[in-house]
């Protein structure tokens, strides 16, 4: 298989400790974590700034992951992001990371899909992202062991 590069989308407050945790796996390339304060130093400089950001970040990237936390679902710009990936024809889907320990806080509940909240169109007809939910026993594992052939997945769902 390719190396992909990849774009995670997530709320940073919340999940950031469970993202780490997918990025440090290795196993696929994914993009370099923003240290916290060159995101607020981002943030300051407002909307435009952000999408800037985003679109930036994202256009050489291959895939885009949303790992769903609790409140993934709320987050403007992870809605942002999945509009974009889907318009600029990147492969996009999710995982529940609800069950990934973060050292801090634990598991948390799981979250809603923020996927439902669009309708996602290739040509006329209408398609549904995969959306995975790792076991609580193996979670960790299942996302290790699978997250590639996601990937692969993902971009051949948005090339068809």
């Amino acid at each position: 298989m390719p190396k992909r590069k990849i774009f995670y989308s997530f709320h940073f407050d919340n999940d950031v400790m469970r993202v780490q945790q997918v990025r440090n796996m290795g196993v696929i390339e994914g993009n370099e974590p923003v240290k916290p304060n060159e995101w607020e130093e981002v943030k300051k400089k407002g909307q435009a700034s952000i999408e800037k950001w985003i679109d930036e970040t994202m256009v050489t990237k291959d895939c885009v992951i949303v790992l769903i936390g609790s409140d993934t679902h709320t987050r403007p710009w992870v809605k942002y992001e999945m509009k974009k990936a889907w318009e600029s024809g990147k492969g996009l889907f999710g995982i529940h990371i609800h069950n990934l320990n973060c050292p801090n806080n634990g598991t948390c509940a799981k979250g809603k899909n923020p996927l439902d909240a669009f309708t996602f169109k290739s040509g006329d007809k209408i398609v549904t992202p995969m959306v995975y939910d790792p076991k609580a026993s193996d979670a960790y594992g299942e996302i290790s062991r699978n997250l590639s052939t996601w990937v692969e997945a993902a971009i051949a769902q948005r090339k068809s």
